[in-house]
């Protein structure tokens, strides 16, 4: 049995997400209204995995995310509103421990539920399996001791680049050999952070990544993402040239693929294919950059992510030489995607979280 503690202020969302998973016939389930009591029934109910309402009153759902990676790790599943607020606070909470997010269903909630439900037992069922990445815990142990913000960390932007307001995407994009793909899923936007962050300002290649998420998102992440890498992070919200030095992150509820223009090669937003079960689609933008490109100006990145999306066009890319890079079981906080990838053959080579970006420089000229 899953123990999962719902915590949410409201009784109707709590009624509602308590039915979602009785249905279900492998929970065990709790009850709170606010923080305090969250971290009252955690002590005694001792769950599994913890669905997390962000604005709660008194203890609100930061502060307890906060409370609960510093004294019981626990995997976090945040239930958030999709507004370009609630986009920052769930990014925030993604970085101070979370594994997940819901979206709160708005509207008519009870029919919503119905629809979000399947999705909604899936996350929780893979966060219950999810690896707590210990580094996060230990850098919120550190700030807590030091009386510091329980804000994210912050780092200065390389004195090299503008500000990413004032940047201008050229007309023309420079000449590259080759183009980097990422895809991730659950757990991906510290892993974005890790990898990216490593990553120097003349990186030669391009680097597109389709980390699924809704539309209200991806431009939220890619903006927290620009602020703490050297490299120039946009989102891809309309057809923009490839250019070395760019990170362009495809925008949610959308597919991403690249396109041959007569300028050169670029990175679009395309409708979302049914086909597909997730988006932006990592399988789609592998399929498209196969199409345009040798498979040996391609290096695929499969990260962190429940499914398989990806790793059955990586692995076509690897056999068709090109080269791959797959996180391993030890760091992945779920061992999904990049685990499929591994058991097709399609890794050219499996490394840690921390030691991607150094196999990707090793691969990139």
């Amino acid at each position: 049995m899953i123990r999962l503690l719902v915590v949410d202020d409201s009784a109707l969302m709590r009624k509602l997400l308590g039915g979602v998973f009785a249905q279900e016939q492998d929970f065990e389930i709790a009850f709170a209204r606010d923080g305090d009591e969250a971290l009252a029934e955690q002590a005694r109910f001792r769950p599994d995995v913890i669905t997390l309402d962000v604005n709660m009153p008194g203890l609100d759902g930061l502060a307890c995310l906060d409370r609960i990676m510093l004294d019981r790790p626990t995997p976090v599943v945040m239930v958030s509103s999709l507004t370009a607020e609630g986009a920052e606070i769930t990014l925030d909470a993604m970085e101070r421990g979370a594994v997940d997010f819901v979206a709160k269903p708005g509207g008519a909630v009870s029919l919503e539920i119905d629809r979000l439900g399947p999705l909604i037992v899936q996350k929780v069922r893979a966060a219950a399996r999810a690896r707590l990445r210990p580094t996060l815990r230990l850098a919120e142990r550190i700030r807590a001791r030091s009386g510091a913000s329980v804000g994210p960390a912050t780092r200065l932007r390389p004195s090299s680049r503008a500000p990413s307001s004032d940047l201008v995407t050229p007309p023309v994009a420079r000449l590259f050999e080759g183009v980097v793909l990422v895809g991730t899923s659950t757990g991906g936007p510290p892993a974005l952070d890790a990898l990216l962050s490593r990553l120097p300002a003349d990186f030669p290649w391009p680097v597109v990544v389709a980390q699924h998420m809704p539309g209200s998102f991806t431009g939220p992440l890619a903006r927290r993402l620009d602020g703490l890498c050297a490299l120039q992070v946009q989102e891809a919200s309309r057809p923009m040239p490839l250019a070395p030095g760019n990170v362009y992150v495809g925008k949610g509820d959308a597919d991403v693929t690249l396109a041959r223009r007569p300028s050169g090669l670029v990175v679009q937003p395309v409708p979302a294919h049914a086909d597909y079960l997730w988006h932006p689609s990592v399988d789609r933008l592998v399929a498209s950059a196969l199409e345009l490109m040798e498979p040996a100006r391609l290096v695929g990145v499969l990260m962190t992510g429940m499914g398989r999306d990806g790793a059955v066009t990586m692995a076509e890319m690897r056999a068709r030489g090109g080269r791959t890079i797959a996180e391993s079981e030890e760091t992945a906080v779920v061992w999904g995607m990049p685990g499929e990838l591994v058991r097709a053959g399609g890794a050219t080579i499996v490394a840690p979280l921390e030691g991607i970006a150094d196999a990707l420089l090793d691969m990139v000229p």
